[in-house]
């Protein structure tokens, strides 16, 4: 089965009810209900029960949880409320040893968060885990950890995030890019959106129900991108038919590669039709 593209995966704090309940009515591929960082820690063990209350209940898309990291005072009421109550996954923040990861065995899906510079240096590493499904980039932290300045093209950033696709890409994982802190910016958002794009990410972690739609659209195949992909698979199949090894389509050369492409394209497109 094809896995279920995550253009749009959107955080909402386990301490807000009224932000949970929103989010099952918006438009993004998946939640995360977070326990972690949008939490103070006196609210941890109510947010803990909202979001085992959440869990019991339908959703239209996977409901990840954000757990406390390995170490902290919560993380074993975290990672158990996770395991026990239905969640489709655990993201595990500020994941550097593969070895600490592999202990856990959790039996759920799990996502690695890339917030440090030795989670960048093992990306390789935890993406090989069998139980990690894919990793996401925690910029804040990484880029606070690395000293560097903003730039609004993320330079200071590029080998980082470059090495979490190629990891994640490497071992058949999914890689989700970082969330853009300021809602108020979407030009600047659009921009990062294309460029995580470009760099290979399969979507882009959100914070706030605006910024869904353009992420979706970023991430997603247009009517036109879908049957310019179906127009090239139709020419190299006929081209076989003739018995030719190559084909020609708007006077580009086609391969087995150019068409693997279209089918992807294809295969998201029929993914998030209708979302």
């Amino acid at each position: 089965m094809t896995p279920r593209p995550l253009r749009t995966v959107l955080y909402v704090p386990g301490d807000k009810p009224r932000a949970i309940e929103k989010a099952r009515t918006l438009n993004a591929d998946a939640i995360i209900l977070d326990l972690e960082d949008a939490v103070a820690p006196e609210h941890k063990a109510h947010a803990r029960d909202n979001v085992r209350e959440a869990l019991g209940t339908r959703w239209p898309m996977p409901v990840m949880v954000r757990v406390n990291g390995i170490g902290s005072a919560w993380e074993h009421d975290d990672r158990e409320l996770a395991l026990t109550a239905g969640a489709a996954g655990i993201v595990l923040p500020k994941v550097e040893a593969a070895q600490a990861v592999h202990e856990l065995s959790l039996g759920l899906p799990l996502w690695a968060m890339i917030e440090t510079p030795l989670g960048v240096l093992n990306a390789a590493a935890l993406a090989a885990l069998p139980g990690v499904a894919g990793l996401l980039v925690g910029a804040n932290d990484l880029a606070r950890a690395l000293r560097t300045r903003a730039d609004p093209d993320r330079l200071p950033l590029l080998h980082a995030l470059g090495a979490v696709v190629l990891a994640a890409r490497a071992h058949g994982k999914i890689p989700l890019d970082a969330v853009y802190n300021d809602v108020r910016d979407p030009e600047g958002f659009g921009n990062e959106c294309r460029q995580g794009r470009t760099l290979g990410f399969a979507g882009k972690t959100v914070i706030h129900p605006d910024q869904i739609d353009p992420a979706n659209a970023a991430y997603g195949v247009t009517d036109d991108e879908a049957h310019t992909a179906r127009a090239l698979i139709d020419a190299w199949t006929a081209a076989r038919a003739e018995g030719r090894s190559v084909a020609t389509y708007q006077g580009a050369l086609v391969e087995q590669m150019h068409v693997d492409e279209a089918q992807d394209v294809l295969a998201l497109w029929e993914g998030t039709r209708g979302r």
